[in-house]
């Protein structure tokens, strides 16, 4: 579904589900170069046991128009005119990477209109190293490559995902340079990544969260390492740290591990 925000559709994936104001609802918010097909998995299933789901592209990238978000605060703006525009009193917000950043900021900007915070790959400052800067804008197939080898800890997922046997290295490479292609006017990449690493208000908006929040850690991930969330979890009023067996791309390298972490936590 498209809803209109800030005068611009933004695309939604409701998990082949229509919208009842009865149930609770879920938005899922992705990471740098992804869409909302990374929680495929999770949304569909939370689409089908009782939940509305509104997995999105950012603005700017994938099937979403308007400008891409520059910074987080920005971003979080976004999700909270979203809310409006779908008639959300409330709703779990479920962020990945940048997404658990903008997921962060939305919780601590309109706590009233949040139900539950999870964040995937979290990390704050989540710096961006000068190097992958650059090439995101000089090499980006260059860039795109390095952050799949830290990004992924194995070649392909377990069940569940993509289906077994699937490439996880090719699947994402050709993901982000869909993303990449979706915008010709902004390179989403690096507005992204800029965004993250500029983001410094992290520590202030978790103490600002009043909200239960999830913190979903990678055991291998090298993008955002696992004491880098729990430094952050520190600062949470309600925290809960789930570690799962994968890299940054924990979604798809564990996807029933984040599944049933997810239906556990969105439950209580």
């Amino acid at each position: 579904m498209f809803l209109t925000v800030n005068g611009h559709k933004i695309y939604a994936y409701t998990g082949g589900k229509a919208f009842n104001a009865a149930q609770p609802t879920v938005v899922f918010i992705h990471g740098v170069l992804n869409d909302h097909s990374v929680w495929i998995l999770q949304s569909r299933y939370m689409a089908n046991h009782g939940w509305n789901v509104l997995a999105i592209d950012l603005p700017g990238q994938g099937k979403s128009g308007g400008e891409p978000p520059t910074t987080v605060e920005e971003a979080a703006d976004t999700i909270i005119a979203l809310l409006a525009a779908a008639g959300l009193n409330q709703a779990a917000l479920v962020g990945h990477s940048f997404g658990s950043l903008i997921a962060l900021e939305t919780a601590a900007r309109a706590p009233a209109h949040v139900s539950h915070l999870v964040m995937a790959g979290a990390a704050c400052p989540m710096k961006v190293s000068p190097a992958l800067l650059e090439s995101s804008v000089k090499a980006p197939e260059k860039a795109i490559a390095m952050v799949n080898q830290f990004s992924h800890s194995m070649l392909a997922p377990p069940p569940s995902a993509f289906g077994p046997g699937s490439w996880l290295y090719g699947g994402s490479r050709a993901l982000m340079r869909r993303m990449l292609a979706s915008n010709s006017k902004t390179n989403v990449f690096y507005t992204g990544f800029k965004a993250c690493d500029s983001y410094s208000g992290g520590e202030q908006a978790m103490a600002a969260v009043h909200c239960p929040t999830l913190f979903l850690i990678g055991r291998n991930d090298q993008m955002t390492p696992p004491k880098s969330a729990k430094a952050l979890a520190a600062h949470a009023r309600l925290a809960k740290i789930t570690e799962v067996n994968a890299g940054h791309s924990l979604m798809t390298e564990a996807p029933d591990e984040v599944l049933f972490a997810l239906r556990e936590f969105l439950l209580e």
